[in-house]
């Protein structure tokens, strides 16, 4: 067991004393060896003992001493949902920093939550990871708390809402995607053109739609909120919202979809429509995962780039566990517009 640190209080911005184990053991109402049981992980510990003795560790900013605490040789990299095309290219950019770095990648997924829950954290703890890699996904105080009083790491990439001003994190320019796949349909003709975006609360979508809308406006076109239709980011939602949008009578010509699987779900649904993609039907997607190369037509669509967003995670946690600064507080790589056989100029009378 590792020896703790402790650490000064301040009122006004000035020392007032060291808190201690023993005395954060007795504020809490507690034995010392309770204590070291939460700072180390442990299941032994009542959940309302556990919960007073953190709630002190973070009014004390206590913190174990960084070149004292053991880590194990593990990376954490938790997803808020595991979908194989998307998830494996971030899992190879993690994997390929982590091989160099002698470190190997836990997996787990928060079951569609947007905040894994308290086992998880309460698993990382006892892991005692390098570091902590979240996907679409974030902290709430308490696992915050948790992970910070271990001197554990973590990294939010394509963070769903704000991560907060102390949290480092990695995304991509979603917003300039938005905006280039749908310029990109504006300069082959469409002046009709519907999104399909994902949930939301995710700033990623939230993003990738407004880059859409500024398009339409920059171009003196009209933004139509009935041609704006909310997904989750899956096949069946494209499939879905899709038939929403291709049943109007007045159906847009053109889709931009916030990812490449609500594209493929749009693909069926102009199918089942009698629609030929890209002759009645332009569709670009966003991610470039290899589902976009394989479909029928290959999809047009905004590449993320995933990998290197995974890989700039994983350095970034590395340098906040060597006690280093992150390089940038939140770092955004380029996404770039891949045009191919699903875009076309409009049917003439469209």
């Amino acid at each position: 067991m590792t020896s703790p640190q402790p650490a000064d209080t301040r009122t006004n911005g000035r020392s007032t004393q060291t808190a201690t184990l023993a005395e954060i053991a007795r504020e809490a109402g507690v034995s010392a060896p309770t204590v070291s049981k939460v700072l180390n992980g442990r299941a032994d510990v009542a959940p309302g003992t556990r919960s007073r003795v953190e709630e002190l560790l973070r009014t004390h900013g206590y913190r174990r001493r960084r070149a004292e605490a053991s880590r194990s040789p593990l990376i954490d990299l938790v997803f808020h949902e595991l979908e194989s095309a998307w998830a494996m290219e971030v899992i190879r950019g993690v994997e390929n920093v982590a091989r160099d770095a002698g470190l190997s990648v836990v997996l787990s997924e928060s079951a569609g939550r947007l905040t894994p829950g308290r086992t998880w954290a309460d698993q990382v703890a006892a892991r005692r990871p390098h570091g902590v890699i979240l996907v679409l996904s974030g902290l709430d105080e308490s696992g915050r708390a948790l992970l910070t009083s271990r001197s554990i790491p973590f990294v939010v990439m394509d963070p769903a809402g704000d991560p907060g001003t102390d949290v480092p994190s990695i995304g991509a320019t979603n917003w300039q995607g938005g905006l280039a796949a749908t310029r990109h349909l504006i300069e082959l003709g469409h002046t009709r053109i519907g999104a399909i975006s994902g949930p939301s609360r995710m700033m990623c979508s939230r993003a990738r739609v407004d880059g859409y809308r500024a398009a339409l406006e920059t171009a003196g076109l009209p933004v139509d909120p009935e041609l704006i239709v909310s997904g989750d980011f899956h096949h069946d939602a494209g499939y879905q919202r899709g038939l929403a949008l291709l049943r109007r009578e007045d159906r847009p010509t053109a889709v931009f979809a916030g990812n490449d699987l609500q594209a493929l779900g749009l693909y069926e649904t102009a199918r089942a429509r009698g629609l030929r993609v890209p002759e009645d039907l332009s569709v670009v997607g966003f991610d470039d995962t290899s589902l976009a190369q394989m479909a029928s037509p290959p999809l047009t669509t905004v590449r993320q780039p995933l990998r290197e967003m995974g890989a700039a995670a994983l350095r970034t946690a590395l340098r906040l566990a060597n006690g280093e600064k992150a390089e940038s507080h939140h770092i955004e790589l380029a996404t770039e517009l891949v045009v191919r056989a699903s875009t076309a100029p409009p049917p003439e009378g469209g």
